[in-house]
């Protein structure tokens, strides 16, 4: 990968009317990566790689909202708010590090029974 400042100094070399041998021979790259790199310049390559994130039918802040104002609600009622389906939900909460398991109650045991195994 060049960096931004080699690729402006290999066009500004053959722009001040270097032919396409000598820019072979000073920059060790063909004339056809000129021509990509010139074209890069125009329509304003920086060098600098862009990160977008991607349109979700789910909002993150508003999915975190929402569980916190109904923390009992089940899947497919978030999905019908969000008006997708109950694993695009899962799917989501999962992406937060939220999970949607309830904590066990501890079950009663009958204390009949344990008294007559002892």
């Amino acid at each position: 990968m060049y960096s931004i400042d080699f690729i402006r100094r290999a066009v500004a070399y053959k722009d001040e009317g270097h032919t396409f041998p000598e820019l072979r021979n000073a920059f060790k790259i063909p004339p056809e990566t000129y021509c990509q790199w010139k074209e890069k310049l125009k329509n304003g390559y920086t060098g600098e790689k862009v990160f977008r994130e991607r349109k979700r039918k789910i909002d993150k802040a508003l999915l975190k909202q929402a569980v916190s104002e109904k923390p009992d609600a089940y899947l497919y009622e978030l999905a019908q708010m969000f008006d997708c389906s109950g694993q695009a939900v899962f799917y989501a909460l999962e992406k937060l590090n939220i999970t949607r398991k309830k904590s066990a109650s501890p079950i009663a045991r009958n204390p009949k029974r344990n008294a007559q195994n002892t």
